[in-house]
């Protein structure tokens, strides 16, 4: 399990390799995605870190077969396990000891992982060790913009942006839930997505209907060192889509990240082509990087 200590040299990591290598940074291993994986599961999972001379070059989470119940009352029974991680290019040759290590804690299970696409030589390492492509589907893409002109948000008679250091926990949760429903997300998530680095809850955006529903949230990771904010995750209730919430919200978030002090914005979606997707590119985004899913099945 992960402490916050350690999230916040996972995350210095990924500044490092962001300001160098953004492309390398894989879509788990972003400064704004450790922070909204580790304070909703409270980093759940084994970890392991790799120094040099006192400083983190690499790391590794692994999330191990379980069971997960959602707010629905469903439960979702996780078979595989999944690794999380992130390695300095100038340390490539220890993604050869992530991956025993992952084996070594996962073993007897389908394993899977998302190093990104132009990681060259770390895709050539899982090859070796028995990794192959995995659904085509499962692929994520990172888009990004700047945060120059960023035109102004119209939102729908009646409706109204909020943050969430405005409205209750409660309803900042429902929000969430509403969206991605089923969710094993909770007012327990929330808390602890509150305590991670870079959590601000003027930066966690909401749009609120007529009758007081939060219709659509997202919340923003501002990574001051390099001047970036990054969206995860952003959702619409499903009562209130097609109606231009969500646009209206990514522009006003863009502006309010710009008045903080970030030039510079990215945002993932899958990248099958898919209505996410092109909500983004409609307000400026363009397609930056992506993943390159891999399984080893036993």
């Amino acid at each position: 399990m992960a402490d916050l200590p350690t999230l916040r040299l996972m995350q210095g990591l990924a500044q490092r390799i962001t300001a160098t290598h953004p492309e390398l940074v894989n879509s788990d291993a972003s400064f704004g995605e450790l922070a909204w994986n580790w304070g909703r599961t409270r980093g759940e999972g084994e970890s392991r870190l790799w120094f040099s001379d006192g400083e983190l070059v690499a790391w590794g989470r692994a999330e191990l077969p379980r069971r997960v119940r959602r707010t629905d009352g469903s439960v979702k029974d996780i078979t595989g396990a999944y690794l999380a991680y992130q390695v300095h290019p100038g340390h490539a040759e220890l993604v050869d000891e992530v991956i025993a290590w992952f084996e070594a804690t996962a073993p007897g299970v389908s394993r899977t992982v998302l190093p990104a696409a132009a990681d060259t030589f770390g895709l050539r390492r899982w090859a070796a060790h028995g990794y192959e492509p995995d659904a085509p589907d499962a692929w994520s893409q990172l888009n990004e913009r700047e945060l120059a002109d960023v035109a102004e948000p119209s939102l729908p008679a009646g409706f109204s942006f909020r943050t969430a250091a405005e409205v209750s926990p409660e309803a900042v949760v429902q929000a969430h839930v509403d969206a991605w429903a089923p969710t094993s997300y909770s007012l327990s998530s929330y808390l602890g997505v509150r305590q991670a680095p870079g959590y601000r809850g003027d930066l966690h955006v909401l749009v609120e209907a007529p009758d007081g529903t939060m219709a659509c949230s997202a919340i923003m990771w501002l990574d001051e060192v390099n001047a970036t904010v990054e969206f995860e995750p952003v959702g619409t209730h499903p009562g209130f889509r097609r109606l231009g919430l969500a646009r209206a919200m990514l522009r006003h978030g863009m502006r309010l990240a710009a008045a903080a002090g970030a030039r510079h914005a990215t945002v993932a979606c899958m990248g099958e082509p898919e209505p996410a997707r092109e909500l983004y590119y409609g307000v400026g985004f363009r397609a930056f990087s992506r993943d390159a899913p891999l399984i080893k099945a036993n």
